[in-house]
């Protein structure tokens, strides 16, 4: 699955992990009063450690809404060495091998997770000691972590883009609903269509999904995941396929980065390595590649 690292890849600032030793640090659920000490452990590597700190900014650190549980392992001194997000998605970020070990055999417990996903490095360490037990791959795919910290020159502007209203919801849904397809191979419309909906609903709810809407057509959209004062991550871009090529996603993209890098370092996209034009794309509008993640689609057990 995982080939030779190249140069770039041991330039990328992944992680480096001693041997484990042998130990188990024990790990377990997360609570609110952890919540200010996990921000700061994810704050240490904020343009790696975006999705965990989306969740928790978004739902809580104990919430429905992020689709499973947060756990903690601590070392000898109390400090947090590994926090994990199992669930829906297996999310992670660990100071030790150790750590990453213990967040394995408790991941191993869930037999319905959707996806894993992690700095290559990291991903390659987890994965060694949680495939034994865990669910198998369905799907790989590498993905090239982006990063934009300092705008582009301006291009024509788009006065239309711009938080979407629940009145978009028709729109947005199957726009997302392909990117989330044209990823993973499986269409949420079909797997869990009001679930969903739900969450979409509540995104545009929260001001996270933007949207450029001209006649009644949907032309271009974006989802905030991530939000902060270091790091404003981004997925599900999507430009109407009637309109690509015509500038429309580097206009918008370029508005966006302007307004967001007012108010943070940096804005990151995650790409995945078969879709080139979209690595073009994100290179021509100033965006640099920053590190390697792994995406591991799984199959759940009760489907095997």
């Amino acid at each position: 699955m995982w080939g030779p690292q190249t140069q770039q890849e041991r330039r990328s600032g992944a992680p480096a992990f001693e041997r484990a030793r042998g130990t188990s640090p024990k790990v377990q659920p997360l609570t609110e009063w952890d919540e200010r000490d996990v921000l700061a452990f994810l704050a240490e590597r904020p343009t790696h450690t975006f999705g965990m700190a989306g969740f928790i900014r978004s739902n809580g650190i104990v919430s429905p809404h992020n689709r499973g549980t947060f756990y903690g392992c601590r070392n000898r001194a109390g400090s947090l060495d590994g926090v994990a997000l199992i669930g829906h998605a297996i999310l992670f970020e660990s100071r030790s091998e150790d750590a990453i070990a213990a967040l394995a055999r408790a991941a191993q417990r869930c037999s319905d997770a959707h996806m894993l996903l992690a700095e290559q490095e990291s991903a390659k360490v987890f994965w060694s000691y949680y495939s034994e037990r865990g669910q198998p791959v369905r799907l790989y795919c590498r993905e090239l972590l982006f990063e934009q910290t300092w705008p582009t020159e301006s291009v024509e502007p788009v006065p239309g883009l711009g938080p979407a209203s629940a009145e978009d919801l028709d729109l947005i849904v199957p726009a997302h609903a392909q990117t989330a397809f044209d990823e993973s191979g499986i269409d949420p419309l079909v797997e869990d269509p009001i679930g969903f909906r739900q969450r979409c609903a509540r995104r545009i709810e929260q001001g996270k999904t933007l949207a450029w809407i001209d006649g009644g057509e949907l032309l271009f959209k974006a989802e905030i995941v991530a939000d902060t004062s270091q790091v404003i991550y981004l997925e599900g871009v999507w430009v109407n396929p009637q309109y690509r090529r015509m500038g429309i996603g580097q206009r918008c993209m370029s508005q966006l980065n302007g307004e967001f890098l007012s108010r943070t370092d940096s804005v990151c996209v995650l790409v995945n390595e078969k879709f080139t034009g979209a690595q073009e794309f994100y290179r021509n509008i100033g965006f640099q590649f920053v590190a390697y993640f792994d995406t591991m689609f799984l199959k759940k057990k009760a489907d095997e």
